[in-house]
C-alpha cells in the first residue's frame, strides 16, 4: 500500500489520505529523495525497489538535484482537511515542497548628474517680445522708403559729400582775407602818424 501511495505522490505531487497514513508515507517519500538527490546506480536500483513505476523514477532522479539540492530534508508537507464523512476519520493532504529559486537582483544603476536645461517655451515670449509702438515705427519706415525715388534716397548723401571741402575752401578764404585787411590797415596808420609831423614844420 504504501508503495502504492509514494509512486502516486511523486506522479501527482499530492495525494490526499488519512492523517495516520500521511505522517507515515512522509519517511518514505524523504528516504528516496535522498537517494535520487545521491543518483548514483545503486541509488537509483534502490529507488526501483519501492516506486512501481520507471517513469516516475526517471522523473524523481532528474528533478531531485534542481529542487532539493541545498535542502536537508523536510521534503513534504501535511495539511489537515477535517473528518471524512463515512467513518470520521482525520483526512489530510501530503504534497513535496518545491522551492523557489532567489532571484538575483539586478545592480542599480548609477544616476548621471545632468545639467539644467531651461524650457523651450521660455525663449518664444523674448523673441516675440515687440510693443505695439514698435510695430507701427517699422510700418511708417517701411512706409516711407516706398514713397521715396531713388534719386531722392541718393540726394542727402552727394550733398553731405559736396558740403564738405566747400567748409574747408571758406575757412582758407576768410582767413585770406582777414590778413590781407590787416596789411591794409598797417599803411594806413602810418599815414596818420607821418601826417601831424609835417603839419608841424609848416607851422614854424
Amino acid at each position: 500500500m504504501f508503495r502504492n501511495m509514494v509512486t502516486s505522490l511523486f506522479k501527482y505531487e499530492r495525494i490526499k489520505t488519512t492523517d495516520a497514513k500521511a505522517k507515515e508515507l512522509r519517511g518514505w517519500a524523504d528516504h528516496l529523495i535522498t537517494l535520487a538527490k545521491r543518483g548514483d546506480l545503486h541509488a537509483r536500483r534502490q529507488a526501483l525497489a519501492i516506486i512501481r513505476e520507471k517513469d516516475v523514477v526517471h522523473k524523481l532522479f532528474s528533478e531531485a538535484s534542481e529542487k532539493y539540492g541545498s535542502v536537508q530534508g523536510g521534503y513534504t508537507r501535511v495539511v489537515k482537511l477535517g473528518r471524512r464523512p463515512g467513518d470520521q476519520a482525520e483526512v489530510s493532504m501530503i504534497e513535496l515542497i518545491t522551492l523557489e529559486k532567489p532571484k538575483k537582483k539586478k545592480p542599480a544603476k548609477k544616476k548621471t548628474p545632468t545639467t539644467a536645461k531651461k524650457p523651450a517655451a521660455a525663449k518664444k515670449p523674448k523673441a516675440a517680445a515687440k510693443t505695439k509702438a514698435e510695430k507701427a515705427d517699422e510700418a511708417t519706415e517701411k512706409v516711407a522708403a516706398e514713397d521715396q525715388t531713388p534719386e531722392e534716397t541718393a540726394a542727402p548723401e552727394t550733398a553731405e559729400v559736396k558740403a564738405e571741402p566747400s567748409d574747408d575752401k571758406t575757412d582758407e578764404g576768410e582767413a585770406v582775407a582777414e590778413a590781407a585787411a590787416q596789411e591794409e590797415e598797417k599803411p594806413a596808420k602810418a599815414k596818420k602818424k607821418a601826417e601831424p609831423e609835417t603839419d608841424q614844420d609848416t607851422t614854424k
